[in-house]
């Protein structure tokens, strides 16, 4: 089994910066999808940025496309999400997902129903 801990969350004010991580333990492999997405109050839960160990690709929601940066410690098994110039849309629970196979980064972000693992989420809050 796979768990995953997200940290980094809290409280910021609009155009400042958080960077989130996610750990990951227990049976993971070197081929693996990991994604960030959020849900918002009141919206439904949405893809944010991902990243694919097999090829190295990465994806980001125009959204967030130019102030976030999703990067990998491999040795560490962390992903990380950088996020800069945030502003009070970006105001919500972040989660990492991970899947141990070979997937590109944008279709672990934009195919529904993939089977992985979750985290519980970390909360992020951009005052204005």
């Amino acid at each position: 089994d796979v768990q995953l801990v997200e940290s980094g969350g809290g409280l910021v004010q609009a155009g400042g910066s958080l960077r989130l991580s996610c750990v990951a333990s227990g049976s993971t492999y070197a081929d693996y999808g990991v994604g960030w997405f959020r849900q918002g109050p009141g919206k439904e839960r949405e893809a944010v940025s991902c990243i694919s160990s097999s090829d190295g690709s990465t994806y980001y929601s125009d959204s967030v496309k130019g102030r976030f940066t999703i990067s990998s410690d491999n040795a560490k098994k962390v992903v990380y999400l950088q996020m800069d110039d945030l502003k009070p849309e970006d105001t919500a629970v972040y989660y990492c997902t991970a899947i141990y196979v070979v997937i590109p980064a944008e279709t672990l972000c934009t195919e529904d129903n993939l089977p992985g693992y979750w985290g519980s989420g970390t909360q992020v809050t951009v005052s204005s």
